[in-house]
């Protein structure tokens, strides 16, 4: 059964996300934690490898951070781009699972991978110009990812169409991720602050200035936990306002209901969703 496409206002939009977060809750958060595996991974190799002093000197710390980093990239286009996949499906009404997700964006996470670090090197280049050119070009393309899922555009086609599609409701963007990143450091928060008064604490019993084994692993796993449960959410918000600027802008509530009527006749070829 579809769901009835209207514009929504900023505080409907929110309630959708949560809504769509709490009802899919496993779908949501296993898509993130799959690839989140890896990474948690590679971190839990990383401490390993230190503990062993295998990664002093630049020769070794500065190639393993180059790894680090592209495998947290390739797990963030993957989480991403299956979770827009994903809030396709469900916010039109249909059934979809976390392989069918994946599924949706086979074949095309190095390709997301690069038009993230386009649109991130843009915005840090704006926010090292006296900040706030950078904070615009964030809420510019604040939906440049949905905009490559869905309609399989490359990165200046993805950041273009996201600049039409957010202009006029840039607020709607800025407050719909400041809600999400202060959720985000508050979950994390909560893990992180009892790891650092326990770290405190031992390094004045035992003035060393070693850090413990036990929290250099329990930090990852405590960032790992914050993403699978508040990753998914700012993806969420930034699917549904792709769709509902959509539907402001383009009628895209009426085309859907054309395309239902056509795929409806006896003989017509079904039109996918996204």
């Amino acid at each position: 059964m579809s769901t009835e496409l209207r514009p929504l206002t900023l505080g409907e939009l929110l309630d959708r996300t949560f809504f769509l977060y709490r009802k899919n809750f496993i779908l949501f958060a296993g898509i993130v934690a799959l690839p989140h595996l890896a990474l948690l991974a590679v971190q839990f190799a990383g401490v390993g490898l230190g503990s062993a002093k295998l990664l002093v000197g630049p020769a070794a710390s500065i190639p393993w951070t180059l790894a680090v980093w592209a495998v947290s990239l390739g797990v963030t286009a993957a989480s991403q781009g299956a979770t827009v996949i994903a809030v396709s499906h469900v916010h039109l009404g249909h059934q979809t699972t976390i392989t069918e997700s994946f599924a949706g964006i086979k074949g095309r996470i190095f390709y997301l991978a690069l038009i993230m670090i386009g649109y991130w090197i843009g915005i840090g280049v704006g926010l090292a110009l006296l900040i706030v050119p950078g904070i615009i070009l964030a809420l510019m393309w604040a939906l440049t990812i949905p905009v490559a899922v869905i309609e399989d555009t490359g990165l200046r086609d993805s950041v273009n169409r996201s600049a039409e599609l957010t202009k006029g409701h840039r607020g709607r963007v800025f407050v719909l991720g400041l809600l999400v990143i202060v959720l985000w450091y508050a979950i994390f928060m909560v893990w992180e602050i009892p790891i650092i008064a326990a770290m405190g604490v031992m390094a004045r019993e035992h003035r060393s200035g070693s850090v413990p084994l036990w929290t250099q692993l329990a930090i990852p796993v405590g960032s790992f936990i914050s993403q699978c449960l508040v990753g998914p959410l700012m993806t969420i918000g930034f699917s549904l306002l792709y769709y509902d600027e959509r539907v402001r802008k383009e009628a895209f509530d009426l085309q859907l209901m054309m395309s239902n009527l056509d795929t409806a006749q006896p003989g017509a070829v079904p039109v996918a969703s996204t």
